[in-house]
């Protein structure tokens, strides 16, 4: 782009606010819309700060600092040395006390999950308000998140007193007699379940841990022969490869459960097994009606989602890529080219997406996770996740705090491979021509959002978004810039919210009525956490769907000097 082809020659000046446009600028005639969008912004000089201001008229200035580009250069490989992918942490037996999740947060936790298949309102109720009281106790440090995992309808088999071995070729029956534990029959907690197998169907055990071929069936019972044998414990999940289940997406439990992450106020709700995009709007309709701030990420993990994948995402706020399941109800060799569609789907939509199951399923017993499993967690950051997931490695496992830092190492060290705009693009978003004669507000976020990527890329400064609703700081998150994103805002749920996508950087602060005393003070504070030093650039965005200070029809970037 000609904008930043000129950065280097920019001219010196001092300004605090805004420069106005030169006599130039002032001058010439208002121009098509579109030609404005399809030419270079135009340039003027001014002493201390780079400045772009856009107006929907299609006059747009634009100043910078003449000498910027060699200082600038000089500050940044600290600009991307912070981790941009985020972790979930499940939270459970391990890890449920606040010790650990003081040690979670310090490690690299950024959302906490309680996954409602386990346990009950009042442990989960223990993890809220710890995860609360850590939040209030470090206000400008990380900020956790909390997401609730509904149970959704699960088959599973029933109580055992005793663990069953299954040997390969041994007849084993599944019945909907409730209470039926013997050698060679156990109950599920599905009365259809009979209906829903037929013979020659594959049931799984536990994702296939374990695996048995369905010979015949009566009125109550299921009829099978084991194909890969093992040890079946207690409410063991049972799937059908390549059927999903007729269950109801949200279940009665699960409305309870709902109800309580309403009570707390949670951030996330992660609704499992959604097959299509009408149990969202079912929820979202709930959500409104009791006035809750909750945003929807389903996951997808059954037969049914795929091939409803772009409407459910449409209708919700994220997706999760719950490979456990979804490799359990479709072919396992579909599972890695299904994680890269949903994850290519959820950014060309601008949602979040989490990458969950087995990351480090060998960290639950063992100090060092395998080779692939490393390469796993790469993938996934290559691909452009937002978030990865820990599930029984935090939850139950023996080396949590060892988990969350080998994720956290092995993030960061993908990430400084792939964020250097002077070696490659990365996971950079291209620039997209805005082509419409007539510009929507949205379209206006969008240019700005990219050439605040492409300044803060070329410049390798960190970018300072205000924002009140997070629109802008998700944007930029989506154009995924090189360095870390400071989003400041004077809204506690948008805060909280930001916490889950990659690269943002939360932080709380009341606005004042005047704008350079409300950067001032942003400024100070990273100043203060040492996020930024005396001497270095930062790129400055007032844009969004909602006006704080600037007139309805303007959009500021800019490029300023940290003073001490």
């Amino acid at each position: 782009m000609a904008a930043a082809a000129e950065i280097g020659s920019f001219a010196a000046a001092p300004a605090l606010r805004p420069a106005p446009p030169t006599a130039a600028a002032v001058a010439a005639p208002l121009q098509p819309r579109r030609a404005v969008a399809a030419r270079a912004l135009r340039t003027a000089t001014t002493e201390k700060v780079a400045d772009l201001t856009a107006a929907t008229n299609g006059a747009v200035p634009a100043v910078m600092h003449s000498e910027a580009t060699t200082a600038i250069t000089s500050q940044a490989l600290d600009a991307n040395s912070r981790r941009k992918t985020k972790i979930v942490c499940t939270i459970g037996p391990s890890t449920d006390t606040r010790e650990m999740i003081w040690k979670l947060a310090e490690t690299g936790m950024n959302v906490a999950r309680m996954n409602m298949s386990h346990g009950d309102h009042q442990s989960h109720q223990k993890v809220v308000d710890l995860v609360k009281e850590y939040n209030a106790q470090n206000p400008d440090g990380n900020i956790i998140a909390i997401m609730l995992d509904t149970k959704g309808p699960e088959v599973r088999s029933g109580d055992v007193p005793e663990p069953i071995m299954l040997k390969e070729g041994q007849e084993f029956n599944f019945t909907i007699k409730r209470g039926v534990s013997t050698e060679d029959t156990v109950s599920v907690n599905y009365d259809d379940f009979i209906n829903d197998v037929e013979a020659g169907d594959m049931l799984l055990v536990d994702g296939g841990m374990m695996s048995l071929i369905v010979k015949s069936k009566t009125a109550d019972t299921v009829k099978c022969e084991v194909v890969d044998g093992g040890e079946l414990k207690s409410r063991r999940h049972l799937n059908v490869r390549g059927k999903s289940a007729t269950l109801p997406s949200i279940t009665e439990k699960d409305w309870e459960d709902i109800k309580f992450g309403v009570e707390n106020g949670v951030d996330f709700y992660a609704v499992s097994f959604v097959k299509d995009a009408r149990v969202i709007h079912e929820l979202k309709d709930y959500l409104k009606s009791v006035n809750a701030d909750i945003h929807i990420i389903p996951k997808i993990e059954s037969a049914d989602s795929i091939p409803n994948l772009q409407s459910i995402i449409a209708a919700s706020d994220g997706a999760m890529v719950a490979r456990g399941d979804l490799g359990a109800e479709l072919p396992i060799e579909d599972v890695p080219l299904l994680q890269a569609e949903i994850v290519r789907t959820c950014r060309s939509m601008e949602k979040p997406v989490i990458v969950a199951t087995n990351m480090l399923e060998s960290m639950i017993n063992h100090p060092t996770p395998t080779r692939a499993e490393v390469s796993d967690i790469a993938i996934a950051v290559r691909e452009g996740a937002d978030a990865i997931m820990l599930s029984g490695e935090s939850a139950h496992g023996k080396y949590p705090l060892k988990a969350v830092k080998v994720m956290h190492t092995v993030a960061l060290r993908t990430e400084s491979s792939l964020y250097n705009p002077t070696a490659s693009s990365g996971l950079v978003a291209p620039s997209q021509a805005l082509l419409n004669e007539e510009f929507s507000s949205s379209q206006l976020s969008k240019m700005f959002g990219s050439h605040a990527t492409m300044m803060a890329n070329t410049l390798r400064t960190p970018i300072i978004v205000f924002t009140q609703t997070g629109s802008m700081a998700v944007l930029l998150s989506h154009y995924r810039p090189s360095s870390t994103i400071f989003a400041f805002t004077n809204e506690e749920r948008v805060k909280q919210r930001l916490a889950l996508y990659q690269g943002v950087v939360p932080i709380h602060m009341q606005f004042s009525d005047d704008a350079e005393e409300t950067f001032s003070r942003a400024i100070s504070s990273l100043l203060k956490a040492k996020q930024v030093k005396k001497g270095d650039y930062v790129t400055l965005v007032q844009s969004g769907v909602t006006s704080i200070w600037r007139d309805e029809s303007t959009h500021h970037i800019q490029v300023r000097k940290v003073e001490g």
